[in-house]
Formats: C-alpha cells, sequence, structure tokens
C-alpha cells in the first residue's frame, strides 16, 4: 500500500511488476481494486502497473469540496509528476476513461496511448440510474437509506456483471464513498461531452466496449471512432459495464496486445 500527498490530499495507489509504465484508472464508485488481475497480468509482461484511487474513492482522501472529472484530470497529471513519470499509457474504465481521453487533451506531452473500456464520450449516454444520481435529493436519500441501497445493489449485480466476485467488489467499494464523492463526480460525469475535443487525441487509442452494457450505451463507440484520428474499436458481445470481469483472457490479450505495438509516428 502506498500513498503520496499533494495540496488537495492524499492519494492512494498501488504498483506491481517491472518495465515500462502504465496507469490504470478506475471507474465511478469504485476503486484501484478493479485492476489487481489486469496489474498481475501486464506485470508478468515487461509493465510496471499503476493503479491510484481518485480522491473521494478507495483508500484516497475524502475532505475536498468538489470531486469533478476535471479534478481527477488534474490529479493525474500530479501523479505523474510526482512519481517521475513523464509518459506513459493510460487505461481507464467508465469515468475513468473519460478522464485519461481528457488527460490526453489536456496534457498531451503526458499519454503515449489511451485505452477506454465502456467510458461515455458523452455524458447522456450514462443509465438514467446513474443521472438520476447526479442529482443531490436523490443521492442524499440514497444515502440516508445506505444499508437498504448496498443490500439493493448486490442484488442486481448479476444483471450488471456475471464475475460471482463482483457483488462484494461493489459493496467494498461503495462503503468508502462520501455523499459528497458519490454525488459530485457522476453529476459532472454527466455533464461531459469529449466529442468537440477528440480530435486533438493524436495518439493512438484503442476503445473496448461490452455489447451488452447497460450502464453506458454500448454505441458511445461511435463518437470516440470518429472523433479521433487514430483510434480503433474492440467488440466485447458477451460483455456487459466490467469487460475485464466478463470477458478476463480476451481483455488482457487485447490490451497487452495494443500496449505492445509500436507506434509508427
Amino acid at each position: 500500500m502506498s500513498s503520496l500527498t499533494t495540496d488537495q490530499g492524499i492519494v492512494h495507489y498501488e504498483v506491481y511488476g517491472r518495465g515500462r509504465p502504465v496507469i490504470l484508472l478506475h471507474g465511478w464508485l469504485g476503486s484501484w481494486g478493479l485492476w489487481q488481475e489486469t496489474m498481475a497480468f501486464l506485470g508478468r509482461n515487461n509493465f510496471r502497473t499503476y493503479a491510484l484511487d481518485f480522491w473521494g474513492f478507495g483508500e484516497s482522501g475524502k475532505k475536498r469540496e468538489t470531486y469533478a472529472v476535471q479534478d481527477f484530470v488534474g490529479l493525474v497529471d500530479q501523479f505523474m509528476d510526482r512519481l517521475g513519470i513523464s509518459r506513459a499509457p493510460l487505461v481507464g474504465h467508465s469515468m475513468g476513461g473519460t478522464v485519461s481521453l481528457s488527460v490526453a487533451v489536456q496534457f498531451p506531452g503526458r499519454v503515449s496511448k489511451v485505452t477506454v473500456v465502456g467510458s461515455p464520450i458523452v455524458g447522456s449516454s450514462l443509465a438514467w440510474a446513474l443521472k438520476m444520481a447526479g442529482r443531490r435529493p436523490i443521492a442524499f436519500m440514497l444515502f440516508n437509506v445506505m444499508g437498504l441501497f448496498r443490500s439493493g445493489m448486490k442484488i442486481v449485480s448479476p444483471a450488471i456483471c456475471r464475475d460471482p466476485r463482483f457483488p462484494e467488489m461493489m459493496d467494498r467499494d461503495l462503503s468508502r464513498t462520501t455523499l459528497e464523492s458519490f454525488l459530485l463526480s457522476i453529476a459532472s460525469l454527466r455533464r461531459t461531452d469529449l466529442r468537440p475535443m477528440l480530435a486533438q487525441v493524436r495518439i493512438p487509442a484503442l476503445g473496448m466496449f461490452g455489447e451488452k452494457d447497460n450502464i453506458v450505451h454500448p454505441m458511445q463507440w461511435k463518437p470516440m471512432l470518429e472523433g479521433i484520428p487514430r483510434a480503433r474499436i474492440e467488440h466485447f458481445p458477451k460483455a456487459g459495464h466490467f469487460i475485464m470481469m466478463d470477458e478476463p483472457e480476451t481483455f488482457k490479450n487485447r490490451l497487452l496486445s495494443f500496449l505492445d505495438e509500436e507506434d509508427p509516428a
């Protein structure tokens, strides 16, 4: 377990492997734990993997006033600076992919490649329940009945991810979330629209999208492919939102293949 201190709070992260650096970013209500198997796999294949918890999630600090996508973009830049990582691929799941693309736009020298997994390019692509959770009365109500909410999420979790470990993982991560990080992060994501900026992403970009995703609309690959000059898309017919858990071997091998490719530019 490692951490670093920033002016905005403590950032928890984990490191595994030796070799080329790659940074893994989790989604809304998630944590670094989502990436444990991916880190082990890439670590065996000559990568040094870094997975961090965004402020407000996992073991990172929770005393901020804002938890917007833009805050997390700045966090990634600070994280790389503090650890002496000048440039690296970013891999982001859901909100983490939206952050990854935003880092590639705002700090192009930082990012050598970018992979997004089930990520919203446009916030309106979020499922209606997530968009409702970005409204303060709804979020406040959910946190007032947190025990009931967590029980309900366990019941519906098989419809989100078929890995039997997912309910406990989700419940653990949800238990570490505060009202403000829960509310403000999803509200910010709902307002996001990356389409006007995608043409600025000049590096190789891989989009992975599960065709059974019921959290982010599975057609979000289209604006990515249309907007990023060097984008390519991988489809996962049997996967939902958590591709790395629904189709783990295919996911890991396609990710490794992309990261290993030499950039002709």
